[in-house]
């Protein structure tokens, strides 16, 4: 359920059946089938934001965009949104080179004014935050994502930035794939078990399953 006013938020990951989201470096691991990827794609059409955290556009260098979709384009584009509490957020970054939608940026206070100047340059729009457990305040985020028209947001990570809102009571829904592989690597936030085990540890209201085919 919404809390206004503040956008209601869609965690997804895909993992191994061994619990894995990426190899043990944060680089990124290859476990999602076309129509898993597919999924993905529909879930980020019906979002009007989606957020990263920097270590992400570090390893991956992602496009956040929408892209498989059937029909033909234009897709829906969600806002990409980058947490950076040092803006370490590189200026050859591929999110800075889309026409259609330049990334948010969430950064600490203390974050250097010379890369603040240069991302806002490449067309980044800049949001100062307050510190909070971890990493940045989350809240003080989503207020602002709020006030700027964001009313959905899906996370999609990494593992620390998943786990920073399980753990703040900023998820309204999961939405997670596993493949059957059992590569082992760095774990998402979910337990070492199944799902089931962390949908009951953060009180969720129901549980849906279902079957993607490779």
């Amino acid at each position: 359920m919404k809390r206004d006013p503040l956008p209601v938020v869609t965690l997804s990951w895909a993992r191994s059946a061994a619990g894995a989201i990426a190899r043990e470096d944060g680089k990124p691991l290859l476990l999602s089938g076309r129509e898993s990827m597919m999924l993905t794609h529909r879930l980020r059409a019906a979002h009007d934001a989606i957020l990263v955290g920097i270590q992400t556009v570090l390893n991956d260098d992602p496009l956040l965009s929408v892209r498989l979709l059937p029909g033909p384009p234009p897709f829906p584009q969600p806002q990409p949104v980058v947490l950076d509490s040092r803006l370490r957020f590189p200026t050859g970054a591929r999110l800075l080179a889309r026409e259609d939608r330049k990334p948010w940026i969430f950064h600490a206070p203390e974050a250097g004014a010379a890369a603040a100047a240069a991302l806002k340059e490449k067309g980044a729009r800049l949001f100062q935050v307050s510190r909070g457990p971890g990493g940045l305040d989350l809240h003080e985020t989503l207020m602002k994502l709020g006030a700027a028209g964001i009313s959905s947001l899906m996370v999609e990570g990494g593992a620390r930035v998943l786990r920073a809102f399980l753990a703040a009571g900023f998820a309204d829904q999961l939405v997670v794939t596993m493949s059957p592989s059992t590569v082992q690597g760095m774990r998402g936030p979910d337990m070492p078990g199944c799902v089931e085990s962390l949908t009951e540890a953060h009180g969720a209201d129901s549980v849906t399953w279902g079957t993607l085919n490779p």
